[in-house]
């Protein structure tokens, strides 16, 4: 009885020995899980709330006050948004020493814009200015022949056609004047478009 109660102990003993391994094990891993607060945190933070208020006034086209919230940027301990900051105050400078854009107001100040976009190919641009011209100035046959020639750039055959009558009522001379016009090239097949430029082929009065 003496020797079962012996061994009973020790085991019971032995037991709580490797119970009290796995504890220690344990706490040692969840101290290991717990990480150390970032001491730049804050900033990081901060400097973040400063990005993204420049990157609002930067869209407001506030670039005055964009570049003093970005220079806030710099400050901070990310080098990421600090090369941001630095790309997007190169810019401001750029905006803020171009002198302002007049703003377009009068028919032939969108009338010249809209011939200029249209050299340069873009063409929703130009209709939107030219558009605008011919609000102002319906009976402008110069702004109706140029938006003539934009629907033909574009393939709009019927537009075309329609305002380039118009153009032609409003003026004669503008028959002419398309006859030679590369602009018109995509109309040159179209029956429509001789009959236009060169009434009295038919007798026609176009």
């Amino acid at each position: 009885m003496k020797r079962r109660t012996i061994r009973a102990t020790q085991a019971s003993h032995k037991s709580h020995k490797l119970l009290k391994k796995k504890t220690i094990r344990g706490s040692a891993k969840s101290k290991a899980a717990v990480l150390p607060p970032d001491p730049e945190a804050p900033a990081k933070q901060a400097q973040l709330k400063f990005y993204e208020e420049a990157l609002k006034y930067f869209q407001q086209q506030k670039f005055q006050r964009a570049k003093q919230s970005l220079e806030r940027v710099l400050e901070g301990p990310s080098k990421e948004l600090g090369d941001r900051a630095q790309m997007h105050i190169r810019i401001c400078e750029q905006r803020i020493t171009r002198p302002p854009v007049p703003a377009l107001k009068s028919a032939e100040e969108h009338y010249t814009q809209g011939v200029a976009l249209m050299n340069l190919g873009r063409w929703d641009e130009a209709r939107e200015h030219l558009d605008r011209a011919r609000k102002s100035a319906p009976k402008a046959d110069h702004i109706v022949y140029a938006m003539a020639a934009l629907d033909c750039l574009t393939g709009e055959a019927e537009s075309a056609m329609q305002n380039l009558k118009v153009a032609i009522q409003l003026r004669p001379e503008n028959r002419y004047h398309a006859r030679n016009d590369e602009d018109f090239a995509f109309l040159q097949e179209d029956p429509r478009f001789t009959e236009l430029l060169y009434p009295e082929r038919d007798g026609s009065a176009g």
